[in-house]
């Protein structure tokens, strides 16, 4: 082939051009490099694949570099994906066990033993006997004598009845304003097992096993009614009566005399820790159905304390136990009622107090028990009442029975009108009284049902102190006094008390009442699942499962912050990308037919030039965007 000789200079303009080329590279390049290092001051990753790479070749948990370094035997890189994400899920899963159970709050019981100077509790006696019967015979009559018709056509019981005494003045007056219809408004009824609303005739005998006693409640106007029915005989003649006797105790004054409400009457002696007791030791209340009652050791005296155990180091009383004026249809129990309990609490003998035979020498040790609870999140106690919404009747601090019993009370108050006899009256009330009240005892009876099914909400309402002290009683009894020495003692006791030498052992009874040992158990509770567990735990899992510490939790952050921010970015740039093709830009000029254009005759050919590479502007730092100009190449 043959050449053209062209001159020099012309000569070495190709050379030139080519040797502009690798030159352009290199600036590209360099341009290139100086855009990396201008690098902005928070980068991201610019996709997913290179942002799950970087952490699994950078972090510090096990197992994740195998998804990477694995990646050219697809089996394995499965067999590692599958591996890390099912360990991932099973710590995860133990986390939230482990949070479930910080979350419950779980706590320990500890269990102390203490040694100390124990102070003495407070220690309450009753007579079993709320009035002589003297005392109420002409307010009782009216009662008895229903009683006694009752008795006979029932049971065939001729019951005896008191002599009555002449009336006086006050007395007539009292006989005007009788009970008489309201007794026989509620009178005792037989009912066969099977029978539900009707009611048999009173005059059969009762020699069938299939027969229930009891007495219908009426409301006050007689629209609907409560059976109040017992398979005992004995307990249905006797809560019957106990009803019509509260509505007689509702209508006596409170400044009515009780003639035995004399300390030495039912007291004959009293000792504690070897010294004789005072008027200053003890206070006295009346019960409307225990009779009248001495709370020894109460917050109203100097509190007695306990150095040593045993019997001679505590409290001994001897009391007297005769029933021979008692009221016979009340008094079914011969002896005393005694309760141990603390000296802010009431004493309430139907459920904390047992009694002490006659004739006997009763020995009773104790042993204190203490518990405190945790409260807040940990239980649901309360430490002094405030926030239970529930108003205290009693003037004693906060406990359970309080609480509960106020509950009762002030829901009858509520819905009856009245309050019962055995409890507090709120503020304005009054004790429900039939000739006032006709329909309280329907409501009462009701409402006792309904509170004994849990549907009053009281022991919801009422919980428990989280301080509580308890003492474990256990009753030891021998016969007192003895035969070889029974005839001195009631002779020293009829000097000294005028006791009655004709009612012998049946009338007096001793009571000792002593700490069996000098220690007491102190339980309490401390949190089960502390802040510091719940993170040992979790560091124990994590490093079970991955083997790795706290720096691999933030490590796990920032993966995370990461993969939003990249997400965000993507979504940011498809946004972008979608709004500059459904606008393009107008007015501008039309630079193809120019860059296109076919060079003139006789010019002489253009060269290709390299010219700049222009990309598409990158999201991947924070910098602001910069509008770059695309450059048409010349065409040959």
């Amino acid at each position: 082939m043959k050449f053209e000789k062209q001159p020099e200079g012309k000569r070495v303009e190709p050379s030139k051009v080519e040797t502009k080329e690798p030159k352009v590279e290199e600036e590209a390049e360099v341009e290139e490099e100086d855009e990396d290092d201008s690098e902005g001051l928070v980068e991201f990753f610019g996709s997913y694949q290179e942002l799950f790479q970087f952490f699994c070749n950078n972090t510090t948990i096990h197992g994740a570099i195998r998804l990477v370094c694995s990646k050219r035997n697809k089996m394995k890189t499965a067999f590692w994906s599958v591996l890390f994400f099912l360990t991932f899920g099973l710590m995860y899963w133990q986390f939230g066990i482990i949070y479930a159970d910080y979350f419950s709050f779980p706590v320990n019981l500890n269990l102390n033993l203490n040694s100390d100077r124990l102070t003495f509790p407070a220690v309450t006696l009753c007579t079993l006997n709320p009035y002589r019967y003297s005392a109420l015979q002409h307010d009782l009559e009216d009662l008895d004598r229903i009683t006694h018709r009752t008795l006979m056509d029932m049971y065939k019981y001729n019951m005896p009845l008191r002599q009555k005494k002449r009336m006086s003045q006050t007395h007539r007056k009292r006989r005007s304003r009788s009970l008489y219809y309201h007794i026989q408004r509620h009178p005792l009824r037989r009912q066969k097992r099977d029978a539900q609303g009707s009611m048999e005739d009173n005059n059969p005998e009762v020699g069938m096993n299939d027969w229930k006693i009891g007495f219908i409640l009426w409301n006050e106007n007689k629209t609907d009614y409560f059976h109040q029915m017992y398979s005992s005989g004995v307990d249905a003649v006797r809560e019957w009566y106990s009803f019509h006797y509260i509505n007689i105790l509702a209508r006596i004054p409170a400044t009515k005399d009780l003639d035995e409400s004399n300390f030495e009457s039912f007291i004959y002696a009293c000792r504690f820790n070897d010294a004789s007791c005072s008027e200053a030791n003890y206070t006295h209340f009346h019960h409307p159905i225990y009779g009248n009652c001495y709370t020894f050791n109460d917050n109203n005296s100097t509190l007695w304390m306990s150095s040593l155990p045993g019997i001679n180091n505590g409290l001994s009383l001897v009391v007297r136990t005769e029933q021979n004026d008692f009221i016979p249809l009340l008094s079914t129990v011969t002896g005393a009622r005694v309760m141990v309990h603390g000296q802010n609490e009431p004493a309430f003998m139907d459920e904390g107090g047992f009694n002490v035979r006659p004739g006997m020498e009763t020995s009773i040790s104790m042993r204190k028990e203490t518990t405190n609870r945790l409260g807040g999140s940990y239980s649901d106690c309360t430490e002094n009442g405030s926030d239970v919404p529930v108003k205290n009747l009693y003037p004693s601090h906060y406990t359970e029975q309080v609480c509960i019993r106020s509950c009762f009370q002030n829901i009858m108050v509520e819905r009856c009108g009245c309050g019962h006899y055995f409890y507090p009256l709120p503020p304005g009330a009054v004790y429900c009284d039939y000739t006032k009240h006709p329909g309280w005892g329907y409501c009462y009876y009701k409402l006792q049902a309904e509170f004994k099914a849990g549907f009053l909400g009281c022991f919801s309402k009422c919980r428990k102190p989280c301080k509580v002290t308890e003492y474990k009683l256990s009753a030891g009894y021998s016969r007192w006094p003895s035969t070889v020495s029974e005839a001195w003692v009631f002779h020293m006791l009829s000097r000294q008390n005028k006791y009655n030498i004709t009612s012998k052992r049946n009338g007096i009874a001793k009571v000792n009442i002593f700490f069996q040992e000098w220690n007491y158990k102190s339980n309490g509770e401390s949190p089960a699942f502390t802040v510091v567990t719940l993170l040992s735990q979790l560091g124990s899992q994590w490093s079970l499962w991955f083997g790795s510490s706290v720096l691999s939790v933030v490590e796990m952050a920032e993966l995370i912050f990461d993969f939003l921010a990249v997400t965000c970015i993507l979504a940011f740039q498809w946004a972008y990308l979608h709004r500059s093709s459904d606008h393009p830009a107008s007015g501008g000029h039309d630079n193809s037919a120019f860059c296109s254009a076919p060079s003139m005759p006789g010019a002489p050919p253009h060269l290709p030039v390299a010219s700049k590479v222009a990309t598409l502007p990158s999201y991947n730092s924070l910098e602001s965007l910069a509008v770059q100009s695309f450059p048409c190449r010349e065409r040959e």
